[in-house]
């Protein structure tokens, strides 16, 4: 092995200069964790030259740029067409990681092309082709036509790969995020789950391929609204990818980022913001200033201010968000209507109706397209244009509004679901406003029953909830 420190600890010398210290260990042989994560690095590089394999190292450090004109110079040299595809594969990898979508889809195609060319149809490398494109539809948003690559993908795996190898993992992985977008939670929790069990046993307990799964279930327990068991997994990823990741890692903001979600569920604001501020430092300095991860960075910001009623802040960040996803997403990604749905619930907080219904409006066209009828993203529209009728003081347009989110809620979420309860919530409050109390009484302590089971005893939505039951039963 090579000479390879740990950092041990890093010391500013004084406050006057930018200077630090350093404390370096030095490993050795016998460490075995770092021996283990050698190993599998090599092993999954074995089968490239040694540039190539540089190039996979650099992709994985985030060394994007470095990596591309290692590619770019490689393919100047190469006329192996077996080289050649899985240069282009990486460079569609690459692409795909910087948010630029169709040139990672370009580079896909080139791939693909050569190897079917060149391969029998179930040979792995071809493969990775179909898993390469999956990933481009996955992130421009079209989940029917990831979910079919990403299948293609996996019957090649199933049948030429030992049923815990590493790759077999990894098609799991994708199939269950696609069912995380598409409001499958269940299947979404199946399949992660498939992969977590692979990985488990065919990597070192500190592989950042871990973490990623760790970081995917702990998503799905977020979205079914699970908050005491989202952060359980989202810590163990972040754990392991402090350990292994360059301290600027787009991985190690991913993981700062969901931690910061799941405190902004949980109503701690200070703590949301705090863990958000992290993620965006890290990708304002290493992604392009227009990555969609960036755009997610400020929606997350933008949502924490709302929950704080600093609206016209909520307004500066969503509306950064939204200049970014319209100029690097298609027009009917998903990404683009939550934008859109963000915004207008903040013109709605600031009494701004008719502002509200426009962005609304812009929200359910992508939605529709896009998502299924049954998505529980549908369900938020439903509510979010209940609520701009019921604020207008119509509130038998709001209580039909609720009811079409109530029946996709039933069927697509948990019934301990805290967004079931902030959904009971305004209907309690939709049949104040009729004056008919008994019914509004009935919705809102269901509402409490739900926040006090999912959400922590401090939530400012328990205190909302219990201080509105006591003012309708004065008025009944």
């Amino acid at each position: 092995m090579h000479t390879v420190f740990r950092i041990d600890e890093i010391r500013k010398l004084d406050n006057e200069s930018s200077l630090y210290q350093v404390d370096l260990k030095l490993t050795s042989d016998e460490d075995q964790q770092l021996r283990q994560l050698t190993e599998n690095i090599l092993e999954g590089a074995s089968h490239e030259t040694c540039w190539s394999r540089l190039g996979i190292l650099l992709l994985k450090i985030g060394q994007y740029s470095k990596a591309e004109k290692l590619y770019t110079a490689l393919l100047e040299q190469i006329s192996n067409d077996s080289t050649r595809a899985t240069i282009y594969n990486n460079l569609a990898v690459l692409k795909d990681q910087q948010g630029l979508h169709q040139e990672a889809a370009s580079f896909c195609e080139k791939s693909l092309e050569i190897r079917r060319k060149t391969l029998q149809g179930d040979h792995p490398s071809l493969a990775t082709s179909y898993h390469n494109i999956a990933g481009v539809y996955y992130n421009i948003g079209d989940y029917s036509k990831a979910l079919e690559f990403y299948e293609k993908a996996l019957k090649i795996r199933e049948k030429a790969l030992p049923p815990n190898h590493p790759d077999f993992a990894q098609s799991s992985n994708n199939i269950g995020g696609v069912y995380n977008n598409m409001g499958i939670y269940s299947k979404a929790l199946e399949f992660y789950e498939k992969a977590l069990k692979i990985f488990e046993k065919a990597l070192p307990p500190n592989h950042p391929d871990l973490a990623t799964s760790y970081n995917n279930i702990g998503g799905v327990y977020r979205n079914m609204g699970d908050y005491s068991k989202a952060p359980e997994f989202y810590e163990k990823a972040l754990k392991i990818f402090e350990k292994t990741l360059p301290s600027n890692h787009p991985l190690l903001a991913s993981s700062y980022n969901n931690i910061g979600g799941v405190y902004s569920n949980m109503g701690d604001y200070s703590k949301a913001l705090e863990f958000h501020d992290k993620a965006l430092k890290i990708r304002e300095k290493t992604l392009s200033p227009n990555h969609p991860d960036l755009a997610s960075s400020y929606n997350n910001i933008g949502e924490v201010y709302h929950h704080i009623r600093d609206y016209s802040k909520a307004l500066e960040f969503y509306e950064k968000a939204r200049k970014i996803i319209e100029k690097t997403l298609p027009p009917n990604h998903p990404s683009l209507a939550i934008s859109y749905g963000n915004i207008g619930q903040v013109y709605n907080k600031m009494g701004d109706y008719s502002k509200a219904l426009q962005f609304y409006e812009k929200d359910l066209e992508i939605k529709k397209k896009a998502l299924p009828t049954n998505h529980p993203d549908l369900a938020i529209f439903y509510i979010n244009i209940g609520v701009v009728y019921q604020n207008m003081g119509n509130y038998s347009k709001a209580l039909e509004f609720y009811e079409k989110a109530h029946k996709i809620f039933e069927n697509a979420l948990p019934s301990n679901h805290p967004l079931l309860a902030t959904l009971y919530n305004n209907i309690g409050t939709a049949y104040f406003g009729k004056g008919d109390y008994s019914r509004a009484l009935s919705f809102l302590e269901k509402a409490l029953v739900i926040f006090q089971k999912s959400l922590p005893p401090n939530h400012p939505d328990i205190q909302k909830v219990t201080d509105v039951i006591a003012y309708v039963k004065k008025r009944m």
